[in-house]
């Protein structure tokens, strides 16, 4: 049974990688679409040297994406959105993480086969853990992510009422708060130059910050959107809505580090009970201990 059942496995990894080797020769262009191809690539020659790991990563994205569309699915919008909110917004993320929920399974099943008891057990858990690994591992950075934007906010918007205040515009104060904490704050740095960006492309302000809000879905930048939105309605000075924003947000930053801070207390009363205790009690208690042991073992004799 286990023989046959590594067989089934082998014969399996086996047909998939032959799929996948056969699939770009079977989905090619057609002329057609060569002679457009052709007309369009330039013809300035690459003289950047491509590793071997470039080599695979754009093989393994070119199969996935000819594997995907030629099975007809489409990740979901909740994957999309999630994506964008963890980093990713390249054109080739969708089909980075499509490739990551094929591959993961077949190297579960992979990994679960070599189990020697209960193997056909192993490998369904193993294949159902390698499908939810990506969608687990990307609501985690998602949160990190999320979480690492609301820490960089007040430091980024005390920089910003101060290039404001100085004389700068929204948008040039923008792009000086952005270039200012590259270093520090990446991950921040990353969504106000696309902000400056879309801004630059033609698109509206207040569409600009609202997708910002929309895709990171912080509530602080959801704030911050409806007070520039307020402020443009009825024309407050930008500057003092800064200053009083950029306190609030850093009144509630205090707030959360004391929120933390009083946890503590609860959090460290588990250690205390299960850890800490029973050695204050085995230092304190125990020579009593022995002492009444020799004493009880001379009165028997």
């Amino acid at each position: 049974m286990l023989e046959m059942l590594l067989f089934l496995t082998l014969g399996t990894l086996i047909f998939c990688v032959l799929g996948l080797l056969i699939v770009p020769a079977v989905l090619r262009p057609s002329k057609e679409a060569q002679r457009v191809v052709a007309v369009v690539q330039s013809t300035r020659p690459d003289r950047r040297p491509i590793s071997r790991k470039e080599h695979f990563q754009e093989g393994l994205l070119r199969i996935s994406q000819a594997l995907r569309v030629r099975l007809g699915i489409q990740v979901s919008q909740k994957s999309l959105d999630l994506l964008a909110a963890a980093g990713y917004q390249g054109s080739r993320a969708s089909d980075y993480f499509f490739a990551a929920q094929c591959l993961t399974p077949l190297a579960g099943a992979f990994a679960g086969s070599f189990v020697p008891q209960n193997t056909l057990f192993w490998v369904f858990l193993f294949t159902v853990l390698g499908y939810l690994a990506p969608n687990f591992w990307l609501t985690e950075k998602t949160r990190s992510r999320k979480e690492r934007i609301r820490r960089s906010l007040p430091d980024a918007m005390d920089l910003m009422v101060i290039c404001v205040d100085a004389g700068l515009g929204l948008d040039q104060a923008l792009l000086r708060v952005s270039e200012e904490i590259a270093i520090s704050h990446p991950e921040l740095q990353q969504e106000l130059t696309r902000v400056h960006l879309e801004q630059r492309a033609g698109r509206p302000r207040l569409e600009s910050w609202q997708s910002l809000a929309a895709r990171t879905r912080i509530p602080e930048l959801t704030s911050f959107v409806g007070m520039l939105a307020q402020a443009d309605r009825f024309g407050t000075p930008i500057v003092k809505t800064l200053s009083t924003f950029a306190d609030d947000i850093r009144l509630k930053r205090r707030q959360r580090a004391e929120e933390a801070a009083a946890k503590t207390k609860i959090k460290i009363i588990f250690p205390l009970v299960f850890f800490i205790f029973p050695c204050l009690f085995i230092v304190l208690l125990g020579p009593a201990v022995l002492s009444m042991i020799h004493s009880f073992n001379g009165m028997n004799r």
